[in-house]
């Protein structure tokens, strides 16, 4: 072990700490698990993922459904449809346990090891720093909320207190890493679950199943609406193109069935029952402001806790997009340990929030319609990523994988795989063409009067540009693998 993947134990001062253990910060970072540390079983990965995704953006998203003028029985579809995907987030865990290094390193199997720095480690170092931020800017305007609601003067001082608090406690959970993430999610899930049912109860009992638009859509007006809200359900678990990165501490001889089947339902359970949740909501109150509106809705004692699960939510969401953020910007190639690598995102994410609610008086909607925009790439990434799961039958050498000189296969041609490369791009263009947001809407999805084929288009385009080139270009290198 290279002294760039050593790391520090808390409260030990031996040498040679514990790679992944309990109340240790991890040692490990992008490098290879070798077999002797790897353990666990595939049913960790479920409150992993479900404690990241009890998350106060589910709900939004479901009024978000009723918004779109559909009915309370579409937008339900339109919940269910959308998180569909989560089966796609799932696929990519299974090729953790097979290559024992994160989704990031994977992916130079795809793009190369200068195409992924690009295309890989650069777009979702991007995508997650933004995520962190918006994460962080929903738990401290909800914590600002709930002081407030408490009797407590909201000064700027308390806010910038309270923006340290929630980003400390969740970078902190992220630089210990994933075994401490693992023991934790189990609580943090939990107590979730229990306040969502409470919401539930509450929100279902104020509403109403004969409800129906002013103004019903149908023809295609109702197909845009209904394709433009699957696409916007989509865009959340596009966003998890780091399934393995969770995963690949398991042996590799576990069931692929079990990593895909816990870590796709770890995502899908809270993300439709919020959801729900969200759109039931949408038909007795305004859902353009949940966090306000909800409020007529529940019990005087109950809102404060369902602002604390807002903050809890954004912080458990957080502690995922951090720690994989922290291995992307050293699949970028910067020589530093995970633990640093993670604290200078969360200190960059830090700054954003600061910048967006102290400084700029739009910027966060301006960072909420650039993710808008970002199933362009994502959707065309994880249709590669799982492609090349297939193409492959999930044979991955993590060593070699972890080999970035020119002369190791996954150099391709002068650092890029031309067939994953042209492959996000042409996907990418494809789904531009296609999508239909609030700040961008496409020559097809105006042509088929604002329907957004986004979700559905761009990753088909990708995985058949992939395949073709894969086996026009790289046939027997692919073929060895």
């Amino acid at each position: 072990m290279t002294s760039q993947q050593q790391d520090i134990t808390i409260g030990d001062p031996a040498p040679g700490p514990p790679g992944d253990t309990f109340g240790h910060i991890e040692v490990r970072g992008i490098d290879f698990v070798p077999p002797e540390e790897r353990r666990g079983t595939p049913r960790e990965l479920f409150t992993i993922w479900a404690a990241s995704n009890v998350a106060y953006i589910y709900i939004v998203l479901g009024g978000s459904a009723l918004l779109l003028g559909l009915s309370l029985w579409q937008a339900l579809a339109v919940v269910v449809v959308g998180n569909a995907f989560w089966l796609g987030v799932g696929t990519l865990a299974v090729s953790g346990p097979a290559a024992g290094t994160p989704s990031v390193v994977i992916m130079r199997s795809m793009f190369g090891i200068r195409g992924n720095r690009v295309f890989g480690a650069g777009l979702n170092w991007l995508i997650a720093i933004s995520y962190e931020a918006i994460n962080l800017s929903f738990g401290s305007l909800a914590a600002f909320a709930l002081a407030q609601h408490l009797g407590i003067t909201v000064s700027t001082p308390l806010k910038l207190v309270i923006v340290g608090v929630i980003a400390v406690l969740t970078f902190t959970i992220s630089i210990y890493g994933h075994a401490t993430i693992v023991r934790l999610s189990p609580f943090f899930t939990a107590a979730l679950i229990i306040c969502c049912v409470l919401l539930a109860v509450f929100v279902f009992g104020h509403a109403k199943f004969d409800y129906a638009p002013a103004q019903p859509l149908s023809g295609g007006a109702l197909w845009s609406a209904l394709l433009v809200g699957v696409a916007l359900i989509t865009s959340a678990p596009l966003s998890w193109t780091v399934g393995a990165d969770y995963a690949r501490y398991l042996p590799k001889s576990v069931s692929k069935r079990a990593v895909l089947g816990w870590t796709a339902l770890g995502g899908f359970v809270p993300a439709v029952a919020l959801g729900i949740i969200g759109v039931v909501a949408g038909t007795s109150v305004d859902m353009s402001d949940p966090q306000t509106s909800l409020k007529d809705i529940l019990p005087g004692w109950f809102y404060p806790v369902f602002l604390a699960v807002i903050v809890v939510g954004a912080i458990t969401t957080n502690v995922l997009t951090t720690y994989s953020s922290g291995l992307c910007l050293q699949g970028l190639g910067v020589r530093m340990r995970r633990s640093q690598t993670v604290f200078i995102d969360g200190v960059l994410g830090g700054a954003i929030t600061y910048y967006a609610l102290f400084v700029a008086d739009d910027f966060l909607a301006t960072l909420s319609r650039w993710l808008e925009l970002t199933v362009v790439v994502l959707g065309p990434l994880v249709a590669i990523y799982v492609t090349d799961i297939v193409l492959r039958r999930n044979r991955y050498d993590g060593l070699s994988l972890n080999d970035e000189r020119p002369a190791s296969a996954q150099w391709y041609t002068a650092g890029f795989n031309v067939a994953g490369v042209t492959a996000i791009i042409t996907g990418g263009i494809s789904a531009g063409l296609c999508i239909h947001t609030a700040s961008w809407e496409g020559p097809v999805a105006s042509a088929l009067g604002g329907a957004d084929l986004s979700a559905q288009i761009g990753p088909a385009v990708a995985a058949a540009v992939y395949v073709l080139l894969t086996r026009a270009v790289y046939r027997p290198r692919h073929s060895a693998r």
